[in-house]
């Protein structure tokens, strides 16, 4: 008996992020968290360092964009490369995968901006229709 996750892995079954099991709720869960979306944004514009990224992505500790490229490593949508040099260099890009997802989440951050007037409307505030 063959898994869900081979199956997905074998093209014979999609994934649905709607069911409990599925493994593409935890692929979606990295993509669209906070950082994960704002790491995919920065990458969309190159190979970036890990100190360029920390500059770019605005409030990010260390510790969580180490945790997010990592994780997006994992996925197959980052590519870590390390020169072997000292003092250490190492520069992340986006996958051809990750340039696909990159450009999925950019379009909605460029809806979110582009609304962001709409959006912020008192009559769409929560606190006022509480």
């Amino acid at each position: 008996m063959t898994s869900l996750s081979d199956a997905i892995h074998s093209g014979a079954l999609r994934g649905n992020v709607l069911a409990s099991a599925c493994p593409s709720r935890d692929i979606l869960k990295h993509v669209t968290s906070r950082w994960g979306v704002l790491v995919l944004i920065a990458l969309q514009g190159g190979t970036k360092r890990f100190a360029e990224l920390r500059r770019m992505v605005g409030g990010v500790s260390d510790r969580m964009l180490a945790q997010t490229l990592q994780t997006l490593e994992e996925d197959g949508f980052v590519r870590r490369h390390d020169h072997g040099e000292v003092p250490p260099r190492v520069d992340y890009t986006l996958t051809p995968m990750g340039e696909e997802v990159a450009e999925h989440v950019r379009a909605l951050a460029d809806w979110i901006e582009g609304n962001l007037p709409r959006i912020l409307k008192p009559e769409n505030s929560r606190a006022e229709t509480a």
